[in-house]
């Protein structure tokens, strides 16, 4: 069962007093064995529908409950809560929880097998803003979320071309599943540019506003691709749920391979039968996030997450990390095992 994150919330005292009691230790060996009664809060309701598409969630030898909590600030307001065990998000949500003084590691990544040929975000551009090229940002308001991969995507271009962050005004607008919050923001004329998935949500913005205008531009070449699953060491010090994650990140990584395997089937039954999209929208979504790889080696994940904490600290003025810290390389091979191939042999 679904549950809101305002309920989640509503009951986070108690959830609290049951978390980490029996304190293991993050360099110990993952426990083999689930004890009964566990019960693991994740927040990704397009891998739910994956695991009871395929049985898998009646297999696990604990229960998952799902909650309808996505998006970097909603899954670091979640964890602070105590409500909520697994999370999913880009690069930028696993540090900036940790920013929040809220420990946590990322145990799952993919990124995508073809990133060399897409990117997963492009600069949405306001019809009357008058930014032919990415040099045409200088002067220009451009939206800015320092806790989502958004803010790694403006950065990392206005570093790639040289424009100062005194030369713009970065106007700081937390984003939104779907992606409403910038196209609407840039449909006002309330800023000039905003980074906006390149999937469905840049597709309704030129359908709806192309003709006024509005248009997108690509990023310079760098990466934007990676996704993880992470939890806050809490979980990890609980020696069943760690038992439980070792299973689920197994499944998860089952999970990626499936639907690499299924885009069309994963845009009929969740996107258009779950979400209400149309055929051809479902689709488009459903191909954003397949043709996945899952690494076995964390090492070029690892230089990711780096590259993004050497990009953002400075900026927010935040502490640097070594992102190898971020990982917990108990977890390394188990999603990409179990997804591969073709799903694992990219890193």
């Amino acid at each position: 069962m679904a549950v809101s994150l305002a309920l989640l919330v509503l009951f986070a005292p108690a959830r609290r007093a049951t978390a980490g009691r029996e304190g293991l230790a993050l360099s110990a060996p993952l426990p083999d064995r689930v004890p009964p009664g566990v019960v693991l809060r994740v927040g990704d309701p397009v891998t739910r529908w994956v695991f009871e598409r395929n049985g898998w969630d009646k297999q696990l030898p604990f229960r998952i409950e799902w909650a309808e909590i996505t998006g970097g600030p909603d899954v670091t307001e979640a964890f602070h809560a105590g409500v909520l065990d697994v999370g999913f998000g880009a690069s930028v949500p696993p540090i900036h929880a940790v920013w929040m003084g809220i420990p946590a590691r990322i145990i799952a990544f993919r990124e995508y097998a073809d990133r060399d040929r897409r990117q997963a975000w492009v600069f949405g551009i306001a019809p009357k803003s008058k930014i032919r090229v990415l040099s045409d940002l200088r002067g220009k308001r451009i939206a800015f979320s320092p806790s989502q991969v958004q803010g790694q995507v403006v950065i990392e271009t206005l570093n790639a071309i040289g424009i100062g962050r005194d030369e713009v005004t970065l106007v700081e607008l937390p984003s939104s599943i779907g992606g409403d919050v910038y196209t609407n923001a840039l449909a006002s004329g309330a800023i000039d540019a905003a980074p906006i998935r390149n999937d469905l949500v840049a597709q309704r913005y030129l359908r709806d506003y192309g003709p006024d205008g509005a248009h997108t531009l690509p990023h310079p070449p760098f990466r934007d691709d990676g996704t993880n699953v992470y939890v806050p060491e809490a979980t990890l010090t609980d020696r069943g749920k760690a038992a439980a994650l070792r299973v689920f990140v197994r499944y998860w990584g089952l999970a990626q391979a499936w639907a690499n395997a299924h885009p069309d089937e994963l845009a009929r039954g969740y996107f258009a039968a779950k979400r209400g999209l149309p055929a051809a929208d479902a689709l488009v979504s459903a191909r954003y996030i397949t043709n996945v790889s899952v690494p076995r080696d964390w090492t070029g994940a690892t230089a990711y997450e780096q590259a993004t904490i050497d990009t953002l600290a400075p900026e927010t003025k935040r502490p640097h990390l070594d992102a190898a810290t971020l990982f917990d390389r108990r977890f390394e091979r188990i999603a990409g095992d179990a997804a591969a191939p073709p799903g694992g042999t990219r890193s």
